[in-house]
């Protein structure tokens, strides 16, 4: 019986030995400090280091503004590919996300990988705001003085007079 495990945990590690394996250069792309608007684009490489072709089946960003983009081509032992990793710049503050990457690795098929940074704020989206703001005011300010002339042309309703019963 210890013979056939022993066997049977040689066979399994063999088998693990020889599969596709992913492995990246990095697993954490620090952005540092980039400015409203910059590119948010950044590459994360991929290598198989196993005997078989690697196959990324899917990638999967933490929000909406994350976005991976990556070849579905098989990547073959020894050679690397690329993630390309897109973050919305325009979202100012601090930002940590998790990109979740699928393969056919069977030892790990979810491997995570993960970009952050600090987006600073500028000047730009405060004019900007500012600008809107007054496009605003003037499309709000034909409709309050048209709704102001009708509200003076219209006739006032009379109420009647109810007489309310004396407490006792």
């Amino acid at each position: 019986m210890k013979n056939l495990l022993a066997g049977l945990f040689l066979t399994a590690s063999f088998a693990f030995a020889s599969a596709q394996t992913i492995s990246f250069d990095k697993t954490t792309f620090d952005y540092g400090t980039v400015k409203n608007g910059a590119d948010g684009h950044r590459m994360f490489v991929v290598k198989n280091t196993g005997d078989k072709p690697l196959i990324i089946s899917k990638v999967q960003a933490s929000c909406g503004c994350t976005t991976p983009e990556w070849s579905q081509d098989p990547i073959m032992p020894g050679k690397t590919a690329q993630i390309k990793v897109g973050y919305n710049t325009t979202i100012v503050g601090p930002f940590t996300k998790i990109i979740e990457v699928y393969s056919n690795d069977p030892a790990n098929s979810r491997s995570v990988i993960n970009i952050k940074g600090t987006v600073e704020g500028g000047a730009e989206p405060a004019a900007m705001k500012a600008e809107a703001m007054q496009e605003a005011r003037a499309v709000a300010a034909p409709v309050a003085a048209e709704v102001s002339v009708k509200a003076k042309a219209a006739p006032a309703k009379a109420k009647k007079a109810t007489k309310k019963p004396a407490a006792m």
